[in-house]
């Protein structure tokens, strides 16, 4: 089948999508979350070969993580489709409504986008995540994901079309394209009048030539410089947690912390006992001519460092003398993800929310919790880093447009 024509299939199950009912909606989800984990050993042995293909070709330990699934994982998307057939419909609620002089009754009401096109990397758990998001919230879905994750991703949308197509419901409101060329993915960039927006999700430059190439409108999901600043009164203890965590925890993921901002006043004591505990985990430090003093075995840091996104066993750091000097420094190379402070001090808590850019900022809690499932939202079918539209962990709201319904009694215009 052509592009064109999964495409043309893809504007015809979204006008079917968008008029089922959310008990209609629901029910397909949780068959699919069934069958995803009926049929998981079909999924791990298609993962497998994924695996094997991407070790053969030298993918990093980062990639390799992202790409891997496993009994565990298979039960997590299941579970995220099911969390979302517990979240509120919003298709077809009323957001406002007034009256106007002349009698007119004019309502804003939440409706689907339409087609939603989203292009990945080597993330196949995406793939259940933007069919249970976008099913529920009455859209229809072309998904491009990248070569190495292929066998998996073929393997997920097969079982997703059976069960629909058991549930009697619309077999298109989800597609893949097997294409794995560079040409397939400029003509799904191109695509207007067929998808209605598109949403890249992936490295920085899988996201820039989007953002610079597509013609339809596109969501902007940025990559992760996620920084954590240590105020100078900052519990030791719950700071070397929280950076084990936010750096060690998952290296491949775009809200894993990249680079630390550390008060000078703390640094004598909270830096040897950090490298310690980072070095257990084999991260590789770049520091600052300040703090390299108290952080043996580390190189010396460069301007590319402070604003790189390693996702490795890597990480930055950066000395300064107060909160405002912390927040400049973070929103001059943040990416606009997620940045967290680690105090006691109200004033500079509030002052870091207030100053940092970004569309999740923290106080005393590790980055890695910028997340859809974490926020409640089930799953998520991105993170933007953009102002308009959508901004942070994207759930059902986010995959919502409106339209104004208006009343009358036989109102002309004078």
């Amino acid at each position: 089948m052509t592009l064109i024509e999964q495409a043309t299939k893809a504007k015809a199950a979204k006008y079917k999508v968008a008029l089922l009912s959310t008990e209609a909606k629901n029910k397909g989800i949780l068959a699919v979350a069934d069958s995803l984990e009926k049929n998981s050993a079909d999924i791990i042995s298609a993962n497998q070969i994924d695996m094997a293909n991407g070790e053969k070709k030298g993918l990093s330990q980062g990639l390799l993580d992202r790409l891997k699934l496993d009994e565990s994982r298979i039960s997590g998307m299941a579970e995220g489709l099911r969390q979302v057939v517990e979240l509120e419909d919003p298709i077809g609620k009323i957001t406002e409504e007034w009256d106007r002089p002349n009698g007119l009754h004019i309502a804003k009401r939440l409706v689907p986008i339409g087609v939603v096109g989203v292009i990945y990397e080597a993330r196949p758990n995406v793939t259940a995540d933007v069919f249970g998001l976008c099913f529920k919230t009455g859209n229809a879905t072309i998904l491009k994901g990248g070569s190495d994750a292929l066998e998996s991703n073929k393997a997920i949308v097969k079982i997703i079309r059976d069960t629909l197509m058991k549930e009697n419901l619309p077999v298109d409101a989800i597609t893949l394209i097997e294409d794995t060329t560079r040409e397939s993915t400029n003509q799904l960039m191109r695509m207007n009048g067929y998808v209605d927006v598109l949403i890249p999700r992936g490295g920085a430059g899988l996201i820039k030539s989007v953002v610079e190439n597509a013609s339809v409108p596109v969501i902007e999901t940025g990559s992760g410089n996620c920084h954590i600043y240590v105020d100078y009164d900052a519990d030791i203890d719950m700071a070397i947690s929280i950076i084990e965590n936010a750096k060690t925890q998952r290296i491949g993921v775009c809200n894993a912390c990249e680079s630390l901002v550390i008060h000078k006043d703390i640094a004598a004591k909270l830096l040897p006992a950090l490298n310690a505990k980072l070095k257990e985990h084999g991260v590789q430090i770049f520091a600052d001519a300040e703090s390299k003093q108290y952080l043996d075995g580390s190189l010396d840091a460069t301007e590319e460092d402070f604003g790189k996104e390693y996702l490795d066993y890597i990480i930055s750091v950066k000395t300064v003398s107060s909160v405002e000097e912390a927040i400049e420094h973070i929103n001059k190379y943040n990416t606009g993800h997620s940045e967290s402070i680690i105090t006691n001090d109200e004033a500079n808590a509030n002052a870091f929310l207030d100053g940092i850019d970004a569309s999740c900022v923290y106080v005393n809690a590790s980055t890695r919790f910028t997340d859809g499932f974490e926020f409640g939202f089930g799953a998520e079918i991105g993170i933007s880093t953009q102002k308009l539209h959508a901004r942070g962990p994207m759930g059902l709201l986010a995959l919502t447009s409106y339209k104004y319904t208006i009343r009358g009694n036989g109102q002309i215009r004078k």
